[in-house]
C-alpha cells in the first residue's frame, strides 16, 4: 500500500472542504480550488481529516493513490498558506518590472520582454531583481516561474540571466591567455 496514500490529510481551521461525486472542492482564505478524482479512488472528509483508499490492487489505482492524496494535500495548503516561487535577474542592465497583468523584463535582447501573468498567480519584483511568483496552485505556480525563467537562462561564463532563488550556477572557465 502506498505510504504517501495512507497518511490522512489534516484539514486547518479556516479550510473547508467538500466532496460532490467526482469533485472535491477546497475553500481558504486565499481562494478555491477543485479537483476531479479519478475513478478507483474514493475520498472521505470526517472529523478534520481527508483520508483517500483506493478501491482494489490494480495497477491503476495503486498509482493514483498517492498522487491524489498528494494533489489534495496540495490544493489544503494552497489555499491556507499559498505557495511561492523566488527568481533572481542577474546581469549588467538586466531588469524586470510588473505594469499590470504584465511582467515586463529588460535582458540583454533588443527589446523588452513582456510575459502575461496568468490568472490566479501574483508576482512582485523587489530591486527590479528579485521576482516573486506567488500563488494557490503549486503546479501553475511553478509552471509560470518555470516559463518566466526560460525566456533567459543563466549562462555558464557569467551567470547571466533569470535563474531560481537559491540556485547554483555551474560555472566554466572561460579562455585563458597563454604564456
Amino acid at each position: 500500500m502506498s505510504r504517501i496514500g495512507k497518511k490522512p490529510i489534516l484539514i486547518p481551521g479556516a479550510v473547508n472542504v467538500v466532496q460532490d461525486g467526482n469533485f472535491v472542492k477546497v475553500n481558504g482564505p486565499k481562494g478555491s480550488l477543485a479537483m476531479q478524482i479519478p475513478q478507483g479512488i474514493s475520498v472521505a472528509v470526517s472529523d478534520g481529516n481527508i483520508v483517500v483508499q483506493r478501491l482494489s490492487d490494480e495497477r491503476k489505482e495503486r498509482s493514483y493513490h498517492g498522487l491524489v492524496r498528494t494533489l489534495i494535500g496540495n490544493m489544503v495548503t494552497g489555499v491556507s498558506a499559498g505557495f511561492e516561487k523566488g527568481l533572481e535577474v542577474s546581469g549588467v542592465g538586466y531588469r524586470a518590472e510588473v505594469a499590470g497583468d504584465r511582467l515586463k523584463m529588460v535582458l540583454g535582447y533588443s527589446n523588452p520582454l513582456e510575459y502575461k501573468i496568468p490568472k490566479g498567480i501574483d508576482v512582485k519584483v523587489d530591486k527590479q531583481v528579485n521576482i516573486t511568483v506567488s500563488g494557490t496552485d503549486k503546479q501553475l505556480v511553478g509552471r509560470v516561474a518555470s516559463e518566466i525563467r526560460s525566456l533567459k537562462k543563466p549562462e555558464p561564463y557569467k551567470g547571466k540571466g533569470i535563474k531560481y532563488a537559491g540556485e547554483l550556477i555551474r560555472r566554466k572557465v572561460g579562455k585563458s591567455v597563454g604564456a
